[in-house]
Protein backbone atom coordinates (compact mmCIF):
# COMPACT_ATOMS: atom_id res chain seq x y z
CA UNK A 1 0.00 0.00 0.00
CA UNK A 2 2.82 2.47 0.75
CA UNK A 3 4.35 1.70 -2.48
CA UNK A 4 1.31 2.30 -4.24
CA UNK A 5 0.55 5.41 -2.51
CA UNK A 6 4.16 6.82 -3.25
CA UNK A 7 3.81 6.05 -6.82
CA UNK A 8 0.64 7.42 -7.57
CA UNK A 9 1.61 10.85 -5.69
CA UNK A 10 5.12 10.70 -7.66
CA UNK A 11 3.91 9.82 -10.96
CA UNK A 12 1.17 12.67 -10.48
CA UNK A 13 3.68 15.33 -9.69
CA UNK A 14 6.37 14.24 -12.22
CA UNK A 15 3.53 14.05 -14.97
CA UNK A 16 2.32 17.62 -14.06
CA UNK A 17 5.93 18.97 -14.89
CA UNK A 18 6.98 16.53 -17.59
CA UNK A 19 3.68 16.05 -19.72
CA UNK A 20 2.72 19.24 -20.96
CA UNK A 21 6.58 20.38 -21.97
CA UNK A 22 6.42 16.25 -23.77
CA UNK A 23 2.93 16.75 -25.84
CA UNK A 24 4.00 20.59 -26.50
CA UNK A 25 7.45 18.96 -27.92
CA UNK A 26 5.74 16.37 -29.76
CA UNK A 27 3.10 18.55 -31.35
CA UNK A 28 6.08 20.42 -33.36
CA UNK A 29 6.16 16.64 -34.84
CA UNK A 30 3.46 17.65 -38.30
CA UNK A 31 3.31 13.39 -38.74
CA UNK A 32 -0.08 11.92 -38.17
CA UNK A 33 -0.25 9.63 -35.22
CA UNK A 34 2.05 11.56 -32.36
CA UNK A 35 -0.37 12.15 -30.16
CA UNK A 36 -1.20 8.76 -30.12
CA UNK A 37 1.88 7.28 -30.24
CA UNK A 38 2.98 9.61 -27.60
CA UNK A 39 0.11 9.10 -25.73
CA UNK A 40 0.33 4.99 -25.57
CA UNK A 41 4.24 5.08 -24.98
CA UNK A 42 3.49 7.74 -22.03
CA UNK A 43 0.65 5.15 -20.46
CA UNK A 44 2.99 1.98 -21.26
CA UNK A 45 6.02 3.93 -19.68
CA UNK A 46 4.14 4.32 -16.39
CA UNK A 47 2.39 0.55 -16.51
CA UNK A 48 6.21 -0.75 -16.87
CA UNK A 49 7.53 1.38 -13.93
CA UNK A 50 4.65 0.41 -12.18
CA UNK A 51 5.27 -3.70 -13.04
CA UNK A 52 9.08 -2.61 -12.06
CA UNK A 53 8.25 -2.20 -8.37
CA UNK A 54 6.46 -4.62 -8.01
CA UNK A 55 2.68 -2.94 -8.65
CA UNK A 56 0.33 -4.48 -10.85
CA UNK A 57 0.50 -2.43 -14.23
CA UNK A 58 -2.56 -1.25 -13.85
CA UNK A 59 -1.77 0.99 -11.29
CA UNK A 60 0.39 2.77 -13.89
CA UNK A 61 -2.06 3.22 -16.28
CA UNK A 62 -4.71 4.66 -13.57
CA UNK A 63 -1.98 6.82 -13.00
CA UNK A 64 -1.38 7.63 -16.93
CA UNK A 65 -5.21 8.24 -17.11
CA UNK A 66 -4.95 10.93 -13.95
CA UNK A 67 -2.14 12.69 -15.31
CA UNK A 68 -3.63 12.65 -18.92
CA UNK A 69 -5.65 15.94 -19.27
CA UNK A 70 -6.98 17.68 -22.39
CA UNK A 71 -5.34 20.38 -21.56
CA UNK A 72 -1.61 18.86 -22.02
CA UNK A 73 -2.23 18.03 -25.73
CA UNK A 74 -4.52 21.04 -27.19
CA UNK A 75 -1.57 21.88 -29.12
CA UNK A 76 -2.80 19.05 -31.21
CA UNK A 77 -6.31 19.65 -30.91
CA UNK A 78 -5.98 23.82 -31.88
CA UNK A 79 -4.74 22.39 -35.30
CA UNK A 80 -8.03 20.58 -35.77
CA UNK A 81 -6.69 16.91 -34.64
CA UNK A 82 -9.02 14.83 -32.65
CA UNK A 83 -8.49 14.41 -28.97
CA UNK A 84 -6.50 11.48 -27.32
CA UNK A 85 -9.46 9.56 -25.97
CA UNK A 86 -11.18 9.88 -29.70
CA UNK A 87 -8.08 8.26 -31.35
CA UNK A 88 -7.62 5.83 -28.55
CA UNK A 89 -11.49 4.88 -28.95
CA UNK A 90 -10.79 2.37 -32.20
CA UNK A 91 -8.32 0.64 -30.49
CA UNK A 92 -10.70 -0.17 -27.34
CA UNK A 93 -13.32 -0.99 -29.09
CA UNK A 94 -11.40 -3.60 -30.36
CA UNK A 95 -9.57 -4.98 -27.63
CA UNK A 96 -12.21 -4.54 -24.76
CA UNK A 97 -14.60 -7.39 -26.51
CA UNK A 98 -11.59 -9.37 -26.71
CA UNK A 99 -10.84 -8.61 -22.95
CA UNK A 100 -14.53 -9.78 -21.97
CA UNK A 101 -14.32 -12.49 -24.39
CA UNK A 102 -11.00 -14.05 -22.48
CA UNK A 103 -12.31 -13.58 -18.75
CA UNK A 104 -15.67 -14.81 -19.35
CA UNK A 105 -13.72 -18.14 -21.00
CA UNK A 106 -11.71 -18.26 -17.42
CA UNK A 107 -14.87 -18.50 -15.56
CA UNK A 108 -16.61 -22.17 -14.13
CA UNK A 109 -20.12 -22.11 -14.69
CA UNK A 110 -20.46 -25.61 -12.52
CA UNK A 111 -19.43 -23.36 -9.58
CA UNK A 112 -22.17 -21.09 -9.43
CA UNK A 113 -24.05 -24.49 -8.64
CA UNK A 114 -22.68 -24.57 -5.15
CA UNK A 115 -24.40 -22.31 -2.50
CA UNK A 116 -21.19 -21.34 -0.97
CA UNK A 117 -20.34 -19.56 -4.03
CA UNK A 118 -23.47 -17.87 -4.83
CA UNK A 119 -23.62 -16.53 -1.12
CA UNK A 120 -19.69 -15.51 -1.43
CA UNK A 121 -21.21 -13.50 -4.58
CA UNK A 122 -24.05 -12.11 -3.02
CA UNK A 123 -21.45 -11.07 -0.02
CA UNK A 124 -19.11 -9.18 -2.96
CA UNK A 125 -22.62 -7.18 -4.60
CA UNK A 126 -23.78 -6.11 -1.14
CA UNK A 127 -20.38 -4.98 -0.32
CA UNK A 128 -19.81 -2.95 -3.97
CA UNK A 129 -23.18 -1.58 -3.30
CA UNK A 130 -23.34 -0.43 0.26
CA UNK A 131 -18.89 0.70 0.02
CA UNK A 132 -20.08 2.97 -3.19
CA UNK A 133 -23.09 4.43 -0.74
CA UNK A 134 -20.50 5.16 2.00
CA UNK A 135 -18.16 6.52 -0.19
CA UNK A 136 -20.60 9.20 -1.60
CA UNK A 137 -21.00 10.57 1.77
CA UNK A 138 -17.69 12.48 1.31
CA UNK A 139 -19.45 14.06 -1.83
CA UNK A 140 -19.68 17.70 0.22
CA UNK A 141 -22.31 20.59 -1.46
CA UNK A 142 -25.63 22.24 -1.32
CA UNK A 143 -28.37 20.63 -4.03
CA UNK A 144 -25.78 17.46 -4.58
CA UNK A 145 -27.88 14.27 -5.89
CA UNK A 146 -25.23 12.37 -3.85
CA UNK A 147 -27.16 9.17 -4.17
CA UNK A 148 -26.69 9.00 -8.07
CA UNK A 149 -22.80 9.66 -7.25
CA UNK A 150 -23.25 6.60 -4.89
CA UNK A 151 -24.94 4.43 -7.40
CA UNK A 152 -22.29 5.91 -10.19
CA UNK A 153 -19.50 4.01 -8.67
CA UNK A 154 -21.47 1.22 -8.04
CA UNK A 155 -19.98 -0.76 -11.24
CA UNK A 156 -16.37 -2.78 -10.90
CA UNK A 157 -16.25 -3.63 -14.55
CA UNK A 158 -13.01 -3.99 -16.54
CA UNK A 159 -10.97 -2.97 -12.96
CA UNK A 160 -12.47 -6.21 -10.94
CA UNK A 161 -11.94 -8.24 -13.30
CA UNK A 162 -8.28 -7.03 -14.35
CA UNK A 163 -7.19 -7.38 -10.18
CA UNK A 164 -8.81 -11.17 -9.86
CA UNK A 165 -6.76 -12.41 -13.26
CA UNK A 166 -4.04 -10.80 -11.04
CA UNK A 167 -4.67 -13.18 -8.34
CA UNK A 168 -5.84 -16.08 -10.11
CA UNK A 169 -2.31 -16.39 -11.51
CA UNK A 170 -0.82 -15.21 -8.18
CA UNK A 171 0.15 -18.55 -5.53
CA UNK A 172 1.04 -18.15 -1.60
CA UNK A 173 2.73 -21.48 -0.15
CA UNK A 174 1.65 -23.40 -3.60
CA UNK A 175 -2.17 -22.27 -3.45
CA UNK A 176 -3.90 -19.94 -5.73
CA UNK A 177 -4.79 -16.48 -4.34
CA UNK A 178 -7.98 -16.49 -5.96
CA UNK A 179 -8.97 -20.19 -6.90
CA UNK A 180 -11.29 -20.69 -9.95
CA UNK A 181 -14.61 -20.41 -7.77
CA UNK A 182 -13.55 -17.47 -6.00
CA UNK A 183 -12.79 -15.93 -9.78
CA UNK A 184 -16.45 -17.11 -10.85
CA UNK A 185 -18.14 -15.15 -7.77
CA UNK A 186 -16.49 -12.28 -8.53
CA UNK A 187 -17.72 -12.33 -12.39
CA UNK A 188 -20.87 -12.46 -11.01
CA UNK A 189 -20.60 -9.96 -9.11
CA UNK A 190 -19.12 -7.88 -11.73
CA UNK A 191 -22.20 -8.90 -14.01
CA UNK A 192 -24.47 -7.77 -11.52
CA UNK A 193 -23.17 -4.44 -10.27
CA UNK A 194 -22.87 -3.58 -14.12
CA UNK A 195 -26.32 -4.28 -15.60
CA UNK A 196 -28.32 -2.73 -12.35
CA UNK A 197 -26.45 0.54 -12.38
CA UNK A 198 -27.77 2.03 -15.86
CA UNK A 199 -32.09 1.60 -14.48
CA UNK A 200 -30.74 2.67 -10.66
CA UNK A 201 -28.75 5.46 -11.85
CA UNK A 202 -31.45 6.44 -14.12
CA UNK A 203 -34.37 6.80 -11.43
CA UNK A 204 -32.18 8.20 -8.58
CA UNK A 205 -31.55 11.28 -11.86
CA UNK A 206 -35.35 11.04 -12.32
CA UNK A 207 -36.98 11.83 -8.79
CA UNK A 208 -37.63 15.25 -8.46
CA UNK A 209 -35.17 17.40 -6.12
CA UNK A 210 -35.96 17.75 -2.52
CA UNK A 211 -37.56 21.33 -1.95
CA UNK A 212 -35.78 23.83 -0.43
CA UNK A 213 -36.41 24.33 3.34
CA UNK A 214 -37.20 28.02 3.57
CA UNK A 215 -36.46 29.96 6.65
CA UNK A 216 -39.05 30.86 8.76
CA UNK A 217 -39.61 35.05 9.76
CA UNK A 218 -39.85 36.22 13.35
CA UNK A 219 -42.82 37.24 14.21
CA UNK A 220 -42.80 40.98 14.72
CA UNK A 221 -43.05 41.90 18.41
CA UNK A 222 -46.90 43.81 18.84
Amino acid sequence: MAKAALFLVGSLVLGVLVSPALFSLASRLKARGVLVAVGLSFCFLLSWAASVIGLAPIVGAFAAGLILEDVHYRDFVDRGEHGLEEVIHPISAFLVPVFFVLMGMRTDLRAFARPDIIGLAAALIVAAILGKQACSLGVLGRGLNTLSVGIGMIPRGEVGLIFAGIGRGLAVGGQPVINQATFSAVVAMVIVTTLVTPPALKWSLSRPPRPARQKREPTPAR
